[in-house]
């Protein structure tokens, strides 16, 4: 199970915005360990079929970085693994050579790691492909904080109206875009945190927020697009 739990009661207020066709915005931020100067662009809506992660303003990229995902192993291969994770999302995660593997806190092997069941996998992330760098498997079961916040994430379904609320403690003067992308530790505590609270989408980055917070950047679900942790760790609140 993950060790972390929500810290602060939640109120949520919500309201509902149709979805916009047309253009949708991405952010880019520059990775390193100084604040960035985020730049916004307009790209043409994706094409039809494919949905866009996210909603509008808040698809943002920056090519390949650190994040992960939580989802139960569908199908396997010794390159590849195919997840599925609790909002229908499909994910394919490549292996490689240095890529690591538990069972909870134990080493374990490639071979251990069984269809049908719950992995959380960190690593480098773009779109809906993961090359990682650690497979960890879940003890059965679960519950506790993880199981409550799994029921308020939104699946992304076409042509539903997206969702827009905010829960918990959002950062003062925070603003999409903001901040710094980490890598290595502090992205995977963060990753690990975000998903243990809210499960089903995809952490395609961690950004470090100059009050010392990390902004959870969370793709392929209509609600939470991002998850706002703080320095030890624990999820703070979402939007």
């Amino acid at each position: 199970m993950f060790p972390h739990k929500l810290t602060r009661p939640i109120a949520i207020s919500a309201t509902a915005i149709a979805i916009a066709g047309g253009a949708y915005g991405i952010v880019s931020a520059t990775a390193g360990n100084s604040s960035s100067t985020a730049t916004t662009a307009t790209s043409p809506a994706p094409p039809s079929g494919r949905p866009a992660l996210g909603r509008r303003g808040s698809n943002a990229r920056s090519g390949p970085a650190a994040g992960g995902v939580v989802g139960t192993v569908a199908s396997m291969s010794t390159s590849s693994l195919t997840l599925s994770t609790s909002a229908g999302q499909k994910v394919t995660v490549n292996k490689a050579s240095s890529t690591t593997y538990r069972t909870g806190t134990s080493s374990t092997s490639a071979t251990a790691i069984q269809k049908g069941e719950s992995v959380l996998v960190l690593g480098t992330v773009n779109g809906t492909t993961i090359t990682a760098s650690q497979v960890i498997a879940q003890p059965a079961g679960g519950g506790g904080a993880a199981t409550s916040s799994a029921a308020a994430v939104v699946p992304f379904q076409r042509g539903a109206p997206s969702t827009s609320k905010q829960v918990g403690q959002i950062p003062a003067n925070y603003s999409q875009g903001s901040g710094t992308i980490v890598r290595g530790t502090q992205a995977n505590k963060a990753t690990e945190a975000a998903l243990a609270a809210y499960p089903g989408g995809i952490v395609d980055r961690v950004v470090k927020l100059s009050n010392g917070e990390y902004e959870v950047h969370n793709i392929g679900v209509s609600w939470p697009h991002h998850i706002f942790v703080n320095q030890n760790f624990e999820v703070v609140g979402a939007d």
